[in-house]
C-alpha cells in the first residue's frame, strides 16, 4: 500500500552519542533530541513533523473524539461546587460556572446548615449567593493565557488577606500574589520562583514560602517575606542540604505552630516554629534518621506521632512537645499492624479519627477520648475509597470524610460524633445524561502473579453490555511507583467506555501501596520488575477468567505508568492490542545518571543510584529505551508536553524515534506532543477532558467500536 508523502512516519536522523559507565557502553542515536532552552528549530520541526503525522493519521478518528469529549464534558455538572467549610468567621468554597474553565474561589458569613444530598438547597443556596463574597475569579485572571495553574490559595489569619500561586508555562515554577480582600485590590508584593504556596504567620504581615532551584526545579529554600517589601529583602531562614529531600510548609491544625517538612522516598523530618514569633528559627522534632518516616499532629501540649519505627506498616505514638526529640520517651497509642497500614490520623478536641487500608480496602475509625466506645464507620461497595475531607477547626464534633467507589460518585459525608452514626450526605457529584448506578457493576478480585503474591486488581463493567466468555474489549490501567495507590474511585469519563462495553480494570500492582508498606517496598528498587511482572500476570488472568477478549486489550498509564507501558510492551507485547502511554518515563538509566534534571536525586531510593554498578545493571535491565528490541509491538499513542518538568519531553520523543527504527509491525505509533502544556496535560476544567478523548477514540476507534 502506498502512503501519500504526508502519511509517512516521521524519521529522526540517527547521531550516534556514546554513554559509557562500569564497564557498558551504550550508543543513544537520538541524544541529539534534547534541547533544554526547547528552541532549537530542529528538534521543533520534528517534534512539529511528529504532530501533523499524528494528525492525519488521526483523522478517521476524529469524529469519534469529538463525539466522546462531548460525551465526558456533558457528565460534568455545568454549575459544579465544593461544599462550604467553616474556617474562623467565613464558609469558604470554590464554584464553577457553566462554560468556564476555572474556579471562582468565594466565602460568605452566616451559617449555611441547609443541604441536600445534591449540595445546598434554593434557598440556603440564594441565601449563600446574597452574602457572597469573589475572592478570586480564576477565570479572569487566566484569561490570555494558554496554560493556566492555580497553586496555594491561602488566607490571613485575621482573614483580611488572600495569597495565590499561578504558573503559566506549565513548569510547576510559580509567582504568589497578594490580594486586600476588602478592596479587591492587589498588593504590590510579587514573590518570584516559588512552589506556588505560602503560610501565614498569626501577625498577618509575614509569610513563608518555598523557593525552588531554576535547573532541577526542587524546592530547596525557605524565605521569609514581610508584606510591603521587595522580594529581594526576603530573609532566607532555611536551605536544603540534601538534594534527595522535597520540602513542603503546612500550619498545625490550632494554628500554633509554622511545619515544615522535609521528605525523601525513606526519611522524613518535621520542624517547627510558632506562628506568633514568625521572627524565630524552625527547629526540628526529632532530628532525622535514614529509613525513619514520620509525622505529627499537635493537641495542646502533646503531639501524635505517625511512625515506622520498629512498624513496617506504621504506628501511632504519643509525647509531650519538650520530650518528642527522644524516643525513648514516647508512648503508644496504637499498635502496628502487619495487615493493616495507618494512612492518616485527625486530632480533634475530643476525638481520635483514624484512616487505615487493610488488605487494600480503605477504613475509617473514630477513637472518642472520653467514654464513648470506639467505632468504625460502616461502607458496602465491594471495592471504593473513603478519606478525611475538609476539617478546619480542632474544637469541632462534626466529621467531614469523602466516599467514592467505581459505581458511586464523589460524596461528601458529615458525621455527628457525638451521635455514632449520625451520617448526612452533604452532596454528591452530579453526573449529568442518564446515568444510572445501578446499571453497573463492580468486583474485586486477588489474582495470583508467577512468585505467588497476590494482585488486588479493581473491575467495573455495564452489566448489561458484559458476558463472562471472554467477548469482552478489557482495558487495564496501573502505575506502581512512590508508594501511591490508585483507589478504586469513580470516574465519569470511564461511562464512555463501559457503555460500549468495554470492561475496564485496574491492576494494583507492586510499587503501589494498596497492601501496605510491604507492598510499595516489593515493587521498587532491586524489586521493580515485579511491576512489570504483576501487570502481565493480571492480563492473562483476567483474560483466562472470561474479563477480556485476548485480541481486544488495551492497556494505558502515565508518567512512572509510562515506564510500566514501557516495560510490559518490550517484555510481552503479544498480550495487548493497542497501548497509550502519558508523558512515559522511559529512558531511566539515562536521566537518572543526570543530576541536572528535575526530581533525579530525589528518586535515588524509589530507582536506584545508577552510579553504584548493581543499580546501573538492574535499571538498564528493564528501561524500556535500552531494552527495546527488533519485533512487533502494540498500535501505541504516546503523549508528552514540550514543557513537562517531571519526564522531559525527550525522553519519549527519543523513544518514539527508535521504536519506529525498531518495529516490525504495521501498527499504528501516534505521537502528540502539546506545544503549550507540561506534565499535567491541558489545563482548565474542559480541555483537559480533550486528552482522554483522545486516547478513548484511539482505543475504540482502532477496535470498530465508533
Amino acid at each position: 500500500m502506498k502512503h501519500a508523502d504526508n502519511l509517512l512516519p516521521p524519521v529522526a536522523k540517527k547521531v550516534p552519542f556514546e554513554l559509557n559507565l562500569h564497564g557498558v557502553k551504550r550508543v543513544d542515536d537520538y541524544y541529539w533530541l534534547r534541547d533544554d532552552s526547547r528552541k532549537s528549530p530542529q528538534i521543533l520541526a520534528h517534534l512539529e513533523a511528529e504532530n501533523r503525522y499524528k494528525t492525519a493519521q488521526f483523522s478517521p478518528y476524529e469524529p469519534l473524539q469529538k463525539t466522546l469529549f462531548d460525551e465526558l464534558i456533558g457528565r460534568l455538572d455545568k454549575d459544579e461546587s465544593s461544599v462550604p467549610y467553616k474556617w474562623h468567621s467565613h464558609w469558604y468554597s470554590r464554584r464553577y460556572q457553566q462554560g468556564f474553565e476555572y474556579p471562582v474561589i468565594v466565602r460568605s458569613r452566616g451559617e449555611i446548615e441547609t443541604q441536600t444530598s445534591h449540595g445546598l438547597t434554593s434557598s440556603a443556596d440564594s441565601q449563600l449567593h446574597h452574602h457572597e463574597q469573589v475572592l478570586l475569579d480564576v477565570n479572569v485572571r487566566a484569561n490570555g493565557h494558554d496554560f493556566y495553574g492555580l497553586g496555594g490559595v491561602s488566607i490571613s489569619y485575621d482573614e483580611s488577606k488572600l495569597a495565590f500561586g499561578e504558573d503559566t508555562l506549565s513548569r510547576r515554577m510559580y509567582k504568589i500574589f497578594f490580594k486586600d480582600i476588602e478592596s479587591g485590590a492587589l498588593l504590590d508584593d510579587v514573590l518570584d520562583g516559588t512552589d506556588g504556596g505560602a503560610v501565614w504567620a498569626n501577625d498577618n504581615q509575614h509569610v513563608f514560602y518555598i523557593k525552588k532551584d531554576q535547573q532541577t526545579l526542587l524546592g530547596n529554600q525557605v524565605f521569609r517575606h514581610k508584606l510591603g517589601t521587595e522580594q529581594s529583602q526576603d530573609v532566607l531562614v532555611y536551605e536544603e542540604q540534601d538534594d534527595t529531600y522535597y520540602i513542603s510548609l503546612g500550619k498545625s491544625l490550632d494554628e500554633t505552630r509554622i511545619l515544615l517538612f522535609h521528605e525523601s522516598t525513606i526519611t522524613s523530618e518535621v520542624s517547627m516554629l510558632e506562628a506568633d514569633k514568625p521572627l524565630t528559627q524552625f527547629k526540628p522534632l526529632l532530628a532525622r534518621e535514614e529509613g525513619h518516616e514520620y509525622s505529627v499532629s499537635k493537641l495542646g501540649d502533646e503531639y501524635y506521632i505517625l511512625t515506622n519505627w520498629q512498624a513496617e506498616n506504621f504506628r501511632l505514638m504519643k509525647a509531650n512537645e519538650s520530650q518528642i526529640s527522644d524516643k525513648s520517651q514516647w508512648q503508644q497509642v496504637i499498635a502496628a499492624a502487619a495487615d493493616t497500614r495507618i494512612e492518616d490520623i485527625l486530632l480533634l478536641k475530643d476525638y481520635l479519627i483514624v484512616q487505615t487500608r487493610a488488605q487494600g480496602v480503605s477504613q475509617i475509625e473514630v477513637r472518642p477520648f472520653g467514654e464513648q466506645a470506639p467505632y468504625l464507620l460502616a461502607f458496602n461497595d465491594p471495592a471504593y475509597v473513603a478519606g478525611l475531607d475538609i476539617n478546619a477547626s480542632q474544637l469541632s464534633n462534626k466529621l467531614r470524610i469523602y466516599y467514592s467507589s467505581p459505581t458511586t460518585p464523589e460524596s461528601i459525608y458529615e458525621y455527628d460524633l457525638s451521635k455514632p452514626m449520625d451520617r448526612r450526605l452533604l452532596k454528591q457529584e452530579k453526573v449529568l445524561g442518564d446515568f444510572d448506578s445501578e446499571r453497573y457493576q463492580a468486583e474485586r478480585l486477588f489474582i495470583t502473579a508467577r512468585d505467588g503474591a497476590k494482585v488486588p486488581v479493581t473491575l467495573v463493567y455495564r452489566k448489561d453490555k458484559f458476558t463472562k466468555d471472554g467477548t469482552n474489549p478489557l482495558y487495564q490501567y496501573g502505575y506502581g511507583a512512590y508508594g501511591h495507590t490508585v483507589d478504586p474511585d469513580f470516574d465519569s469519563s470511564a461511562i464512555s467506555l463501559l457503555d460500549r462495553g468495554v470492561v475496564y480494570a485496574i491492576a494494583h500492582v507492586r510499587g503501589g501501596e494498596m497492601l501496605g508498606r510491604p507492598w510499595y517496598d516489593s515493587g521498587r528498587m532491586l524489586n521493580k520488575q515485579h511491576s512489570f511482572d504483576d501487570f502481565v500476570d493480571v492480563t492473562k488472568a483476567l483474560v483466562a477468567q472470561g474479563y477480556g477478549d485476548s485480541k481486544k486489550v488495551l492497556a494505558a498509564g502515565g508518567s512512572a505508568g509510562g515506564l510500566l507501558m514501557g516495560g510490559v510492551i518490550n517484555q510481552a507485547p503479544e498480550l495487548y492490542f493497542a497501548v497509550a502511554a502519558h508523558v512515559p518515563f522511559v529512558d531511566i538509566v539515562t536521566t537518572m545518571l543526570d543530576e541536572s534534571i528535575p526530581l533525579t536525586t530525589n528518586e535515588y531510593d524509589e530507582w536506584g543510584n545508577p552510579n553504584e554498578k548493581v543499580y546501573f545493571d538492574y535499571m538498564l535491565s528493564y528501561s524500556p529505551y535500552d531494552q527495546m528490541t527488533r519485533q512487533a509491538y502494540p498500535h501505541l499513542l504516546v503523549t508528552t508536553g514540550l514543557h513537562d518538568s517531571q519526564v522531559q519531553y525527550f525522553e519519549p520523543a527519543k523513544w518514539v524515534a527508535k521504536l519506529r527504527d525498531y518495529k516490525t509491525d504495521d501498527n499504528k505509533l501516534l505521537f502528540h506532543i502539546d506545544m503549550e502544556a507540561g506534565h499535567g496535560g491541558k489545563s482548565g476544567r474542559y480541555r483537559r477532558y480533550q486528552d482522554t478523548a483522545q486516547e478513548y477514540a484511539f482505543f475504540l476507534g482502532l477496535l470498530g467500536l465508533n
